[in-house]
């Protein structure tokens, strides 16, 4: 709790009772908090907690000096290599930024191992038209330069839709730290994620068609909140990534939370994965019936490739507000 005290900021000490004092795109009802686990075939759940530190009294500058901060308070608190933030640190935290996210702290806990200490930043904080050059040099300054152009190739084809969202880097020793870039695909549907899964290195490209299908329903084009692709660049990818995940946000294209867990069990079911700790993270989370909300699982993601293939399902707090469950699933 330590850990997540000093990464939520002064702004975690706001009681949940009032309203949300900043508009953190974290959750959707502005939680700056949110879960997730990650399973693999045969290994334990890795927990997580994705995290926007908040000032006392928040702005961008505010919120990106207290997130400077915790950063310092972690270090002093742990092992964390930051050779890599501080080589592409002045790239995505211009002093006046364009986007209220400026950049956030995932938290990743492992059995038997200490946290570690994962942070996103926000490509289009110089503005939309700078992403790109934002996303290249940053390739470049961690050393992976060369798989710029397998990105450009196959996940940035459609201008105006498919736009950089998440620049991260692993807080840990270079030799396993990852690098990885997030792309939003607006409009999309599995033509557009296959080919830019394509980017990647040694992925069954295969597998999506039915993960689109068993999260997704029969949806066609994802017109709700987009798809995502992330591409994770690890040391000895020279000229492309050896990660990709494909992310789609499950609670846009279902009813409500009773529906899109079963759609998780089936994925589960899908690759083999035991369904039990999946439900008592959800029983640990859920405040209410899941028929009587949507949004509690806000995401699921397919990991394919280096380095640990599996599921990961993103669950809201909801510490603010529920959203109300629709008549008609959007999915079919």
């Amino acid at each position: 709790m330590g850990l997540l005290a000093d990464a939520l900021g002064p702004g975690g000490l706001r009681p949940v009772s009032t309203s949300p004092a900043w508009p953190s795109d974290v959750a959707d009802d502005h939680t700056p908090v949110e879960f997730s686990a990650a399973f693999a075939a045969g290994e334990a759940p890795v927990l997580r907690t994705i995290v926007e530190p908040t000032a006392t009294r928040p702005s961008r500058a505010a919120n990106t000096a207290e997130a400077l901060a915790a950063l310092d308070r972690m270090k002093r608190g742990g092992t964390l290599d930051t050779r890599r933030f501080d080589a592409v640190k002045d790239l995505f935290l211009p002093a006046d930024p364009e986007r209220d996210f400026t950049f956030w702290y995932s938290l990743v806990f492992r059995a038997d191992e200490a946290p570690a200490v994962k942070v996103y930043f926000n490509p289009e904080v110089r503005g939309e038209a700078a992403a790109e050059e934002l996303v290249r040099a940053g390739l470049e300054r961690t050393g992976f330069a060369a798989g710029f152009p397998a990105l450009r190739a196959h996940a940035v084809s459609r201008p105006g839709l498919d736009r950089y969202s998440f620049f991260a880097l692993d807080l840990v020793e270079q030799r396993r730290a990852r690098v990885k870039v997030y792309i939003s695909h607006h409009a999309a549907d599995v033509t557009d994620v296959t080919r830019a899964a394509k980017a990647a290195r040694g992925v069954d490209v295969d597998r999506l068609p039915d993960f689109c299908l068993l999260t997704g329903g029969n949806t066609g084009t994802f017109d709700k909140r987009p798809l995502i692709s992330s591409y994770t660049f690890l040391d000895g990818d020279a000229d492309a990534p050896s990660g990709y995940s494909l992310y789609v946000p499950i609670r846009d294209y279902v009813t409500d939370d009773e529906e899109a867990r079963r759609r998780v069990l089936a994925v589960m079911a899908k690759y083999d994965l035991d369904p039990t700790p999946f439900d008592s993270a959800l029983r640990t989370i859920a405040r209410r019936p899941l028929d009587e909300g949507v949004g509690l699982i806000a995401h699921v993601s397919l990991r394919m490739g280096r380095p640990r293939p599996g599921i990961t399902v993103y669950l809201s707090s909801e510490a603010y507000d529920v959203a109300s469950p629709r008549s008609v699933s959007l999915a079919g």
